[in-house]
């Protein structure tokens, strides 16, 4: 729902953004709607949005310690005393 209330939000600002305006790069100078302007830096912010997320990264969580880590394989530490005992 947040997603598509900003994807309208920005298509908002977008379109009410239209005329063409000069922009200086270095030494040469661009005329350029400011539409594809804006369009181009939502585009570039989603990149670094992505970069820096990056969906399926592990992340640390304060207070988790490492063993917690599901994909360790667990070491089976248990005596066979302990393991009847358990059973």
């Amino acid at each position: 729902m947040v997603i598509i209330i900003i994807t309208i939000l920005l298509t908002v600002v977008v379109m009410q953004n239209t005329d063409e305006v000069a922009f200086k790069f270095l030494f040469a100078r661009f005329y350029l709607s400011k539409l594809v302007m804006l369009l181009a830096a939502a585009f570039i912010g989603f990149l670094v949005g992505v970069l820096i997320a990056r969906p399926g990264k592990p992340r640390y969580v304060p207070g988790q310690s490492e063993d917690s880590d599901p994909n360790k394989k667990e070491l089976n530490t248990l005596s066979d005393e302990d393991r009847d005992y358990i059973s």
